[in-house]
C-alpha cells in the first residue's frame, strides 16, 4: 500500500487551478490525523455527508485510513455527489435521518461524525428546522448508543461578546439567542448530551466557526463585496474563521478525544480577525478602495484555546487564505452561491 501523503506548508500552492485541485488539496490529512485515525479502532460513518464539508471530510478520512470502511449517509438529492464519493472508495447509503426505522437500520460502526442540520431559509418551515436539529439527532443517538459521536454544532449558541476580551469559552452556557436556528441547535446539543448520559456514549459537540473554501465563506463574500463596490457592513466587525481543510482534520481527530458525557469544544482559529482588515487586504490586491458602512460592535468571538492545546493550531494562516481567495475571485472561478450571512444580527437566516 503506498504511503499516505500528508499536509505540509511546502505543499501550499500559489493558487488553485480548478475545483478538483482545490478539493484534492483540501482533503489532504495532516500527519497527526493519519496517526490518530490509524490508531482508532473501528470504521467511520459520516451522517449528512453530502454538504459542503462532508464530502471533503469523507475523502480525507479515506486518504488517512484507507483500510477503514468509510460510510457516507445522506439523502443524496445530487447523484453526482454520490458518484464522486464512491469513486474515492467511500460507501454511500441514502437515508432520511427523520425516518427512525431507516436510521436504526444503518450499519453499526464505532465512530460517527454527525454533520446534518438545517439553518438557512426556514421561514415558514420552523417545524422542519426543529425536527432536523433535534429529532434526527435523537434517532442517531439512539441508533449509535455504543459508538463515539462527534456532532457539529455552531458558535451561534453563544451570546455576542467583545473580541478584545478574548472570546467566550466552552464554560459559557449556550444561551437562547434571537432566532429559532440558534435555539434549535442548543436543542441538538442537549439531545446528544442526554443520550450520552443515558448510554455512556462518548461524544463531542463541536461549536464550529466559519469555514473558508474558495467557493464560499466569509473571505469569499468580503472579496466579492470589494470587487463589486458593495458597502461592507461593520456591525459584526470581527469574525473567527478557519480553512476548511484544517477544520475537517480537527473533526476527524476529535474521534480520539470524545468524553462522557458529551462535552462542547470550540473549533476555529485562536485569533479573531477584523472585517475591516480583511477587506483592506483584498482592496490592496484588487487595487480597489473598500467601502464600509456602520461601526464595529460586538461579535461572535469564541476562545479556541482548548482546541489548540488538544489538536494544535491550524496549518493555513489568514494571509495565505486571503491570497488564495483573491486569485480565485479574480479568475471568476465557480462559487457555491450560499452566503454565510455572518453579518446578519437578527438570528434569522
Amino acid at each position: 500500500m503506498p504511503e499516505t501523503q500528508v499536509l505540509h506548508p511546502s505543499m501550499f500552492p500559489e493558487y488553485f487551478t480548478d475545483v478538483e485541485h482545490l478539493e484534492d488539496f483540501m482533503s489532504t490529512p495532516t500527519a497527526e490525523t493519519v496517526a490518530d485515525l490509524q490508531a482508532l479502532d473501528g470504521d467511520v460513518a459520516i451522517l449528512g455527508v453530502a454538504g459542503k464539508m462532508g464530502v471533503t471530510l469523507a475523502r480525507l478520512i479515506k486518504k488517512a485510513a484507507p483500510g477503514k470502511r468509510v460510510i457516507g449517509v445522506a439523502r443524496f438529492s445530487d447523484a453526482a455527489v454520490r458518484e464522486r464519493l464512491q469513486s474515492w472508495g467511500v460507501e454511500t447509503i441514502s437515508c432520511d435521518l427523520l425516518d427512525r426505522d431507516a436510521v436504526l437500520a444503518l450499519p453499526k460502526v464505532s465512530n460517527v461524525i454527525y454533520m446534518a442540520g438545517l439553518k438557512f431559509d426556514t421561514g415558514g418551515r420552523e417545524d422542519f428546522l426543529w425536527a432536523m436539529n433535534t429529532l434526527a439527532p435523537a434517532y442517531v443517538a439512539e441508533a449509535y448508543a455504543g459508538s463515539r459521536i462527534v456532532a457539529l454544532s455552531t458558535i451561534h449558541v453563544y451570546p455576542w461578546s467583545n473580541p478584545l476580551h478574548g472570546g467566550v469559552t466552552e464554560a459559557t452556557p449556550p444561551t437562547a439567542r434571537p432566532g429559532e436556528y440558534a435555539n434549535s441547535v442548543v436543542g441538538r446539543e442537549r439531545i446528544f448530551q442526554y443520550f450520552s448520559h443515558k448510554h455512556s456514549t462518548p461524544g463531542r459537540n463541536v461549536r464550529f466557526v466559519y469555514a473558508i473554501d474558495m467557493r464560499y465563506g466569509v473571505l469569499q463574500e468580503i472579496a466579492r463585496w470589494v470587487l463589486d463596490g458593495v458597502e461592507i457592513p461593520l456591525a459584526t466587525g470581527a469574525v473567527n474563521i478557519m480553512w476548511q481543510g484544517d477544520a475537517i482534520n480537527h473533526f476527524a481527530r476529535l474521534l480520539r478525544h470524545c468524553e462522557v458525557p458529551a462535552s462542547p469544544i470550540n473549533i476555529g482559529n485562536p485569533e479573531v480577525t477584523s472585517v475591516r482588515r480583511i477587506a483592506s487586504a483584498f482592496g490592496e490586491v484588487f487595487g480597489i478602495e473598500p467601502r464600509f458602512v456602520g461601526e464595529e460592535s460586538e461579535c461572535l468571538a469564541v476562545n479556541c484555546d482548548r482546541a489548540a492545546a488538544l489538536l494544535g493550531n491550524p496549518e493555513v494562516p489568514l494571509n495565505t487564505m486571503v491570497k488564495w481567495v483573491a486569485e480565485w475571485s479574480k479568475a471568476n472561478q465557480p462559487l457555491h452561491g450560499k452566503p454565510s450571512k455572518f453579518e446578519v444580527r437578527t438570528g434569522r437566516f
